[in-house]
């Protein structure tokens, strides 16, 4: 695992959304409640930023139509998207928020 900084612990503060483009696919971190996720950052309904949404709860809901997703298992919550996000790997070591920006793997819940 090749964990990359993408921010401050400070940058992202509980309940934001921050669009991470230094890997090969766009990520979306998250901010729950001070636990830090990250997802793929494109709707698998209908390809739009997820990063243009919100976060409710443990979930990060799509702009365009409204579809929903678990940030902690990518799984799709809310129709119309049925298809699950990868999840990437996240660590935080003092300051600093890590992520694997090449191990996002699709997970069960």
């Amino acid at each position: 695992m090749a964990f990359t900084r993408v921010c401050s612990v400070s940058d992202l503060g509980p309940g934001e959304i921050m669009a991470l483009e230094e890997g090969p696919e766009p990520v979306a971190l998250v901010n729950v409640d001070g636990t830090f996720h990250a997802v793929d950052d494109t709707c698998t309904h209908d390809r739009w930023s997820l990063c243009d949404g919100y976060l409710e709860g443990g979930e990060i809901v799509c702009s365009l139509h409204l579809a929903r997703f678990s940030v902690r298992s990518g799984a799709a919550t809310m129709p119309p998207a049925y298809e699950a996000l990868k999840v990437y790997p996240v660590k935080v070591e003092g300051d600093d928020v890590l992520v694997d920006l090449d191990a996002g793997q699709y997970q069960e819940d």
